[in-house]
């Protein structure tokens, strides 16, 4: 038998943010498959630990956490099928540049390439653009270590697949994911400032259609837009100019970060550069290594058919969250049928928050948000801070009791269950 007990850490773990002291007091970090499967058959519970980058406590337990960053990092590349079969573990950094040397692509990234690729999927990040599902959109299979240290794989189409991808942890720990690919592909990104509100509610999809990726960050002072991200893909004809005026809104001089005041030398370079794919769809470089993040984040997705309504209601109320934002971001999602994509079913809008690091003061908040949002059966971010009650969240999503029996079926004994499943999935005697 392997001693486990070697990986045991000296302090309690926390997530990235430092919001969260996961309960713990083992980190098991297998260096193969059969590890894994050894310690997940001998626990009684275990949860997988990706980059850290929740906000909740989706990842906690009270039993062993397991981090898959030392199994074996692999990249397989079937050409034929325009799929990669990659290890879990890897973060969406380390994986692109050798997606895009083979002359490969992923249809969109999320803004930061720090973090963990099965860990992104579970929790239904996303980039941004009209057209572009979330991460989780892209997996065609998957591999997990199951309750009794068994080895399953789901395709797309087989039974429980639509609730295996976006799964919260809650079936088994993610060893392997199968990831459509596209061709490789540059991107030119421009930043314009000072985007009128009025245009945007005029013209709300012709804005957001714009680009490849459009993100609106504002600071919710009742003014203008601060500033519009354009992501646009550099086509046959070659490299575009941007105009100097954009619907209202003026292109900026130099490079910006979306928070005010910061300094934008972490930020993807921008003034329509051309460059690969990896290096401008996410907001932030890789050379960028993020320390502890003085931050909260949340964030609740609309029909985007909603969005402008969406958008006047948050405006009636910014007073009561503006004094507590560092920025938010606004992006488009495309709808998908996994069962816990905050996505699933309808093309959506994304309102997310960054908010200071004050857990006590954000908390009241988010309350005062989501009633204003409650009209558009809005949906939080399942790896961000919210306060949704399980009874909303059955009703928002069609296949809550499916992904209820699908993990009844799959984990009986709840070797993966934790409080955050047990608060927003509660199973009954």
């Amino acid at each position: 038998m392997i001693d486990h007990s070697a990986h045991a850490p000296s302090a309690r773990q926390t997530n990235w943010a430092g919001n969260i002291t996961f309960g713990a007091e083992q980190l098991h970090i297998p260096s193969s498959v059969a590890e894994l499967q050894d310690i997940v058959s001998a626990g009684t519970a275990v949860r997988a630990l990706g980059t850290g980058h929740s906000f909740n406590t989706v990842a906690d337990t009270r039993g062993a956490l397991v981090s898959v960053a030392a199994l074996p990092r692999t990249i397989e590349i079937d050409r034929e099928s325009r799929t990669a079969t990659v290890s879990a573990g890897l973060r969406f950094g380390e994986l692109t540049g050798t997606l895009h040397r083979s002359g490969f692509a992923l249809h969109n990234l999320g803004s930061l390439p720090h973090i963990s690729v099965a860990g992104a999927c579970a929790t239904g990040t996303h980039g941004s653009g009209v057209g572009n599902r979330s991460l989780a959109g892209a997996v065609g299979a998957i591999e997990f270590v199951t309750a009794d240290g068994g080895l399953m794989w789901l395709r797309r189409g087989d039974a429980g697949f639509a609730g295996a991808v976006v799964s919260l942890g809650a079936l088994g720990v993610v060893t392997r994911l199968t990831l459509d690919l596209v061709p490789a592909f540059e991107v030119q990104q421009w930043v314009y400032e000072g985007l009128p509100q009025e245009r945007l509610f005029d013209r709300f999809d012709e804005v957001m259609s714009e680009a490849y990726s459009v993100s609106l960050f504002t600071g919710w002072h009742g003014g203008p837009i601060d500033q519009v991200w354009l992501k646009q893909r550099v086509g046959t004809d070659g490299p575009r100019t941007a105009p100097h005026r954009w619907h209202g809104a003026t292109l900026a001089e130099g490079p910006r970060h979306p928070v005010p005041g910061v300094a934008p030398e972490h930020c993807t370079q921008q003034q329509g550069v051309p460059g690969p794919w990896h290096a401008r769809l996410p907001h932030f470089r890789l050379e960028f290594t993020p320390s502890n993040g003085e931050e909260l984040q949340s964030e609740y997705f609309v029909a985007r058919d909603d969005a402008v309504p969406a958008y006047r209601a948050l405006d009636r109320i910014r007073q009561q969250f503006s004094p507590l934002l560092q920025i938010g971001e606004i992006r488009t999602v495309a709808g998908d049928d996994l069962w816990l994509s905050p996505a699933q079913g309808r093309d959506s809008v994304a309102f997310h928050f960054t908010w200071v690091p004050d857990t006590a003061a954000v908390t009241p908040v988010l309350g005062a948000i989501e009633e204003a949002l409650a009209p558009f059966g809005a949906r939080p971010h399942w790896g961000k801070v919210f306060t949704t009650p399980p009874s909303t969240l059955r009703e928002l999503y069609d296949h809550y009791a499916d992904f209820e029996r699908l993990t009844a079926r799959l984990d009986p004994a709840g070797t993966f269950r934790n409080d955050f499943l047990d608060h927003h999935f509660p199973r009954t005697a």
